[in-house]
């Protein structure tokens, strides 16, 4: 059955009142055309409401799909393409725009799909690395990086892919040599001096990083990395302005402390641990 994004089956009204009766059992899924649902649900994912948005459309996604798996994977697949081809990159280069909610949104439910792949094994090794592109091609274009908005909830567009990067490298089908590929886009959000991190994204990108050392990924990658760090804030110190070189500051530090604490107590870590410290000491 085809999604069709511009036309809305139900109105957010309409949607909230469908989402609640379902998510307090007075209906159930069954007794409701799923797929017209889900149809609204994809339309509304970057709604502004935040109790649609974030309690109702993404907790109902996770029991679809995660919890309960109702949703067939030719209906997964064809909200995947949906999510890579119209929803990912909507108003991608924006700040401050209400655009972020759909883009934040629609990796989580990106990483939810991958969830299940993991699980049931439905995607082809090209449709997971077209996953990968699209992901990193997001990662590296998404300039609003805030993390909660008063009046309109969450948009943490960056612990978000974090959580998509998470299920991707957990994939069989993603070949451990393109690892420091998807790497280079994490580590590099990390150091931003155009906004300050407050909300634990460094704890979220943290996880796929870890999980890719886990599965294979060679501590080098990470020693180098580590390494670079002095001599990276050095030149950007040169070409930003003092507010953005405290910021970046902020948030290499913050994420090299919680890097550290992540792997504190592996010994196969030791050398990261060294180069942590000795980073820290330098900048």
């Amino acid at each position: 059955m085809s999604i069709k994004l511009n036309h809305s089956v139900l109105d957010e009204i309409e949607l909230i009142n469908v989402l609640t009766q379902i998510k307090t059992g007075e209906k159930a899924w069954s007794e409701e055309n799923k797929h017209e649902i889900v149809k609204s649900m994809i339309i509304h994912v970057g709604s502004t409401n935040s109790e649609l948005r974030d309690k109702l459309i993404y907790t109902s996604f996770f029991r679809l799909i995660v919890e309960n798996n109702l949703l067939e994977p030719e209906f997964l697949i064809e909200l995947l393409n949906i999510c890579l081809n119209d929803l990912l990159l909507k108003g991608i280069g924006e700040k401050g725009t209400d655009s972020v909610f759909t883009r934040a949104f629609t990796t989580l439910l990106i990483a939810l799909i991958l969830y299940r792949d993991n699980q049931d094994d439905f995607l082809s090794q090209g449709h997971v690395e077209m996953v990968k592109d699209h992901l990193i091609l997001y990662i590296n274009n998404e300039k609003d990086l805030r993390g909660f908005v008063p009046g309109k909830g969450w948009a943490h567009s960056i612990a978000h892919v974090a959580d998509a990067f998470d299920e991707l490298v957990k994939n069989p089908k993603i070949s451990h040599a393109l690892y420091p590929e998807i790497l280079q886009p994490l580590w590099n959000k990390m150091f931003v001096s155009d906004s300050v991190y407050i909300h634990e994204e460094e704890e979220r990108m943290i996880t796929p990083i870890v999980e890719m050392l886990n599965n294979g990924l060679d501590v080098e990658e990470i020693v180098t990395q580590v390494q670079n760090i002095p001599a990276v804030l050095k030149a950007r110190k040169e070409i930003v302005d003092e507010e953005e070189y405290w910021f970046l500051i902020f948030n290499s530090k913050t994420f090299l402390k919680s890097f550290y604490m992540n792997i504190n107590g592996e010994s196969r870590f030791h050398e990261i641990q060294m180069g942590i410290e000795h980073c820290l000491k330098e900048i």
